[in-house]
């Protein structure tokens, strides 16, 4: 790769939009399921679009989701949601709140990761 392009400074505006935070902490939730079939991402997504409907003033940002077959990293299929913030507390109550009547679930199981950025460079591809 040419690094003569690279830049360690935002110079555009939209560079400086890209410009990610200096910490962020990402919180992970696994919700172990019982099975899985064609209903299934479709109750997924709709529990947690309630999650975020009733999340105003719990400060996050949506990462990812998505579901994984069973023996990647668990003996169950997991349906996986990732959120960026720092209020994990609240976050922990709005899964338990509504994925504890989901009739599929086995168990919700979670990771909290923090990161620091070591280094970002900005670079435009011509196309």
């Amino acid at each position: 790769m040419d690094n003569t392009d690279l830049t360690k400074t935002p110079e555009t505006k939209f560079e400086k939009n890209l410009t990610q935070d200096a910490f962020n902490v990402n919180v992970a939730f696994y919700v172990h399921l019982k099975e899985y079939n064609d209903s299934v991402r479709s109750e997924l997504e709709k529990r947690l679009e309630e999650v975020f409907f009733y999340s105003r003033g719990v400060e996050w940002k949506f990462d990812s989701f998505g579901i994984e077959k069973a023996g990647k990293r668990s003996k169950n299929i997991v349906g996986f949601f990732i959120f960026r913030t720092a209020n994990i507390t609240e976050l922990k109550k709005l899964f338990k709140e509504y994925f504890e009547d989901y009739d599929n679930a086995i168990k919700i199981t979670c990771s909290v990761a923090e990161y620091k950025k070591i280094d970002e460079t900005f670079f435009e591809l011509d196309v």
